[in-house]
């Protein structure tokens, strides 16, 4: 019922997540990400709790591979899930469990992990890694790349209905958190046309949090 990418970019050091499924608000029960730490997707018969758990296990030392490791010993009901998750030197882990729903799959690079379920192709979480790669850019123009790749590919086997994308930076709050929680047409392009509108405004939002003295101005009236 769902596509996914954690990614770091290696430039930047920021990490995002980007998500689709056909269940509504998908992004808002399966995506984690914490500056400095890494990006976690809990997905397929999802448990919430464990995003952060796998951000706290990194955040506590360990790396990509041995928070999986962990959250494997831990997680109840843990053939049901499926985590990515992506660490704070690029390295890359997914568990996937034999009870991952229908068509079920998996693939990952440097800085950058797919995963997916009840998709219409094996290949697509193959297709993420790859469009994410050969993508260019903002670390989140690389995530929207992904994942219309990923939709390319066959996406999921039925039609998406929600979507999102989260980036954290160097505060303790995400920078971007997109999210189309419904619809019956492209949550994906909805995504896309959001971060086309948010991305210019993106550093003036987090300037306005730290120092609003130093802010650009806010275009409306009373703003001196």
């Amino acid at each position: 019922m769902t596509f996914s990418l954690v990614a770091r970019c290696k430039d930047t050091g920021m990490f995002g997540v980007a998500i689709s499924s056909s269940s509504p608000a998908v992004a808002a029960r399966c995506s984690y990400a914490r500056a400095g730490v890494g990006a976690v997707a809990s997905q397929n018969v999802t448990d919430p709790s464990l995003g952060p758990l796998g951000l706290d296990l990194m955040e506590g030392g360990m790396s990509a591979a041995e928070a999986v490791a962990e959250i494997q010993r831990r997680g109840a009901f843990i053939h049901y899930r499926q985590v990515l998750i992506v660490d704070a030197t690029g390295g890359t882990a997914i568990h996937s469990g034999p009870n991952s729903l229908g068509v079920w799959s998996e693939a990952r690079a440097e800085n950058v992990a797919s995963g997916g379920n009840l998709l219409a192709d094996a290949d697509v979480p193959k297709a993420i890694v790859d469009g994410f790669l050969s993508a260019k850019g903002h670390l989140g123009d690389r995530l929207i790349a992904a994942m219309r790749a990923g939709l390319a590919a066959g996406g999921e086997a039925g039609p998406v209905h929600s979507a999102g994308m989260k980036i954290v930076d160097k505060v303790s709050w995400p920078v971007a958190d997109l999210r189309c929680d419904w619809t019956e047409g492209d949550p994906i392009g909805a995504i896309a046309t959001a971060w086309d509108i948010y991305r210019p405004q993106l550093d003036a939002y987090v300037q306005r949090a730290l120092d609003p003295r130093a802010a650009p101005s806010y275009g409306v009236p009373g703003d001196e």
